[in-house]
């Protein structure tokens, strides 16, 4: 702990409120525009010269964003000035651990204060060097989970990219000598998913951060582009309702309230145990080689767009098991369907593997990030050998400029 000392945070860095743009005046370019969820949108100029750091200000509190490139930091958000000598990407770790977000000062909305975030009593290393090794071997787990999720949005968009061929645009094996009548290929039928699906609402408990039942998916946890399983939450239940509200592989949510209304997932084989919320509708496909297609059918806007014409309730969208059941799906014949399934789901396969080797290294950096940033588990004496690219990055000038 000598390596470390306490001070306040505004003795580590000063932070500014970002700056307002409308999508008026935003121009084509490759410059990020980093409101209080991340980059939102690309601009033509930049405002602070990377690296850079960004708080979510207004809207998504205390949310932490390392950017490497020169950026525009929105108005929702606050960023981080002037480093005062230190070391950015172990300021963006530091920040991430303070649980910025208890700090909301806004009466409706929720709002930071940056007065109030520079008064906070932190542990901080005395040595810049110290600072660099600890963000070194945090971001090479970050540069880990980053491939991945570049990988894993490659193989969603082939699995999608066959889908489309397939089964919107008619490109199957063998389609030029198919015979369509009434514009579909002949032996395929339009069926309500109600004929490919039994549907079951699901199971009303409290959320518990620890436990020793199984997980218990909700509707926040279906509604980003993948199952943070680490984050999914426990429930209490009973032996004999377990096994009826236990999900399995092939089986489809859909929530069926709130403003992710008619979002849906496929589970895929490698999850842990797992119960559904009550706000989530379950998909049983009635045969297992449909699960991917109808998964991959109810996972696509068209399917959003439908629910959303049936939905009632002004304050809060509702949805039933009922009107899913009607939407119309192009059910393919058996050996199109073979064939599709054939060469989809190794694909899908290894996204999930891709997601898990993602979760575990996610894991065990948010499990070293704690006892790094307080100094308990100390870098003194580890000899880390940084990457050429993050070379440069710790030789630049940690001090955030900006230009109009």
């Amino acid at each position: 702990m000598n390596e470390f000392h306490q001070i306040t945070l505004g003795e580590v860095l000063t932070l500014q409120r970002g700056f307002d743009i409308t999508k008026s005046i935003q121009a084509d370019g490759d410059v990020p525009i980093v409101s209080s969820s991340g980059v939102s949108s690309y601009h033509d100029k930049w405002k602070v010269k990377g690296p850079g750091v960004i708080i979510g200000r207004k809207g998504t509190l205390g949310t932490v964003h390392f950017i490497r490139s020169h950026f525009w930091p929105h108005d929702t958000t606050l960023w981080v000035k002037d480093f005062k000598g230190n070391d950015p990407r172990f300021v963006s770790y530091l920040l991430k651990t303070l649980k910025l977000e208890n700090l909301d000062v806004g009466a409706s909305n929720p709002t930071l204060n940056r007065n109030h975030i520079h008064k906070l009593r932190i542990i901080f290393p005395k040595k810049v060097d110290t600072q660099k090794r600890i963000g070194a071997i945090l971001s090479a787990y970050d540069d880990l989970v980053e491939s991945n999720q570049k990988r894993i949005a490659l193989l969603e968009r082939l699995a999608e990219d066959i889908y489309r061929e397939w089964f919107v645009r008619f490109r199957f094996p063998g389609h030029q000598k198919a015979k369509f009548v009434k514009g579909i290929p002949f032996g395929w039928e339009v069926k309500r998913l109600g004929e490919l699906v039994r549907t079951q609402y699901g199971y009303t408990a409290s959320a518990e951060t620890e436990g020793d039942g199984p997980k218990f998916l909700r509707i926040t946890d279906i509604a980003p582009p993948a199952i943070d399983w680490e984050s999914v939450p426990h429930c209490k239940i009973a032996e004999r309702d377990e096994e009826k509200y236990l999900l399995r592989e092939g089986d489809i949510v859909v929530a069926r309230t709130g403003a992710t209304v008619g979002y849906a997932k496929r589970i895929n084989k490698h999850h842990p145990k797992t119960v559904f919320a009550s706000y989530l509708v379950r998909l049983i496909p009635r045969r297992n080689r449909d699960a991917i297609y109808v998964g991959l059918s109810v996972e696509r806007d068209a399917f959003k767009d439908f629910i959303s014409m049936y939905v009632t309730g002004t304050a809060q969208p509702q949805a039933n098991a009922t009107t899913m059941a009607l939407f119309p799906v192009l059910h393919p014949s058996e050996p199109v369907l073979n064939e599709f399934n054939r060469i989809a789901e190794p694909i899908l396969d290894q996204k999930e593997t891709l997601l898990n080797h993602t979760a575990t290294l996610s894991l065990a950096r948010n499990q070293l990030l704690p006892r790094l940033m307080s100094g308990k588990l100390s870098v003194e004496n580890l000899d880390i050998q940084f990457p050429p690219g993050m070379a440069e990055e710790l030789n630049a000038e940690p001090t955030a400029s900006t230009h109009a």
